[in-house]
């Protein structure tokens, strides 16, 4: 089967007042469809710039990444853009909506870039926010809604899409203890329910816990990953 996301040896290097930082050091993975998996790491381990790159948000210094079995090397900045929009979807942090603008026209917003037609866009906008139990909500905007809330929208615009791959980067670090564990698992049924394949990063470990394998990061490498460990195990 086509894995979600493949990485093979990416290295990602920046150039800081002249001096050259090693970012990411040759990491190689597979994420397969369906799979729920959590990057975790210390703050500079290089589990953000893994996310950007996994997300097509950025560009390797070298190696090879395929999402959903497209290679991306040979792909133009709007070929990627295009690949981003119809198969990633994104959670953020700080949730990133548009705080003029009901929760159902941010969720509708990605098919815009698509083209969808506005009855449809907004049809599938609202079975979104259903599908995160925010049917109640679609008119509020931002301002009008908690944080766990506004975060949920957040995940139905991800969604609305139907994309192959969530990627959500510390998409509990805004939120109290309660509405963060309703953000997983929320993410958990998700998961279980859609079969769209989930990569989280965080620091945190008791967040990390809920996907089902665990690839902890140091220095720009693989320190360690749960899935080869039980391999090895067998």
């Amino acid at each position: 089967m086509t894995a979600a996301l493949e990485a093979v040896e990416l290295t990602r290097s920046y150039q800081l007042e002249g001096v050259a930082v090693e970012a990411l050091r040759g990491v190689s993975l597979r994420i397969g469809q369906g799979e729920f998996a959590a990057i975790v790491g210390p703050s500079g381990s290089g589990k953000s710039t893994l996310m950007h790159l996994l997300g097509c948000l950025d560009r390797p210094t070298s190696g090879q990444l395929r999402v959903n079995g497209v290679e991306m090397s040979g792909l133009s900045d709007t070929q990627l853009a295009e690949l981003r929009n119809r198969t990633i979807g994104f959670v953020f942090q700080s949730f990133h909506l548009l705080a003029r603008t009901s929760a159902l026209d941010n969720v509708a917003l990605p098919l815009v870039y698509r083209g969808v037609g506005r009855t449809e866009r907004r049809e599938r906008a609202r079975a979104a926010l259903e599908a995160v139990g925010l049917g109640h909500r679609l008119d509020h905007r931002p301002s009008q809604m908690s944080g766990g809330e506004q975060q949920r929208v957040a995940i139905a615009r991800a969604l609305v899409g139907e994309p192959k791959v969530l990627l959500a980067d510390e998409p509990t670090g805004n939120l109290d203890t309660h509405n963060g564990a309703e953000v997983m698992a929320m993410l958990d049924r998700l998961n279980s329910g859609s079969g769209v394949a989930i990569v989280l990063v965080t620091h945190e470990q008791d967040v990390a816990a809920h996907a089902r394998r665990q690839i902890h990061v140091r220095d720009g490498r693989i320190e360690l990953d749960t899935a080869t460990a039980r391999e090895e195990d067998r």
